[in-house]
């Protein structure tokens, strides 16, 4: 199986970067810039570089450019597991879900979604925030953004179970692969009401981008777990040589 052209420039990126050759807090060159050294298009490079900074390696601040990451204190770690909708998952496990929409509306593109999602800002994007239970208890809360020239008229639907079989049945849309993020957070008043939990007490925060088979970003979502009513086990294959 031949190698992707972004995975390459990406690889190229990371030798540099582990070389010493962008130091850490050092700018690296402009889209356009990086196109003309590795004679690849722009969406190859933003390809790139949107994995570097899903890595930890690079971070891209607004209206400044992209730099190379100065932080130390944080160890990503990258875990494969299947992905697997919230209702099937909870099926699985004999317990009843349920779905419930608290927003449903259409918004301009801002900063830091509208970058996630690698379009133009003030561009109209879906927002859909939602409430998962199971078996009447809560079990996270959802902020979810889409393109929404990728599902016109999402938020008029009356229900949304699975969002990808949704994108997938009626707007031909597959999801490929997510990447998730994970973080423990306190939880605040209005996050600890909706959960039926303390104010304070620690959570999970999760920031998920899902991508189509082209890489072409589809959907970005911050949701909170109470670690009351979860914890997460990561299964993961090593490859042998």
């Amino acid at each position: 199986m031949s190698t992707s052209k972004y995975a390459i420039v990406k690889q190229k990126l990371l030798d540099s970067i582990k070389s010493g050759h962008y130091q850490p807090g050092e700018q690296l060159p402009t889209e356009d810039e990086l196109c003309k050294m590795y004679n690849v298009s722009r969406t190859t490079i933003r390809q790139a570089l949107q994995q570097l900074e899903l890595e930890g390696r690079i971070n891209k601040i607004q209206g400044r450019g992209t730099f190379i990451s100065t932080s130390k204190s944080e160890i990503v770690h990258h875990m494969l597991a299947p992905i697997v909708s919230f209702s099937d998952h909870m099926e699985e496990l004999g317990r009843r879900s349920e779905t419930r929409i608290l927003e449903a509306s259409v918004i301009p593109a801002v900063h830091p979604f509208q970058l996630h999602l690698d379009i133009p800002e003030q561009s109209p994007v879906t927002k859909l925030v939602r409430l998962r239970l199971a078996d009447d208890q809560p079990v996270a809360h959802e902020t979810i953004y889409l393109p929404w020239s990728l599902a016109p008229g999402l938020s008029n639907e009356k229900e949304i179970g699975s969002l990808f079989k949704l994108l997938q049945d009626k707007y031909g849309h597959r999801i490929d692969r997510s990447v998730d993020t994970l973080k423990p957070v306190i939880a605040d008043e209005e996050i600890a009401k909706l959960l039926n939990i303390e104010p304070g007490s620690p959570s999970i925060h999760i920031e998920t981008i899902s991508f189509l088979q082209d890489n072409t970003p589809i959907e970005y979502s911050e949701s909170i777990f109470s670690t009351e009513m979860s914890h997460f086990v990561i299964e993961r294959k090593y490859d042998h040589i």
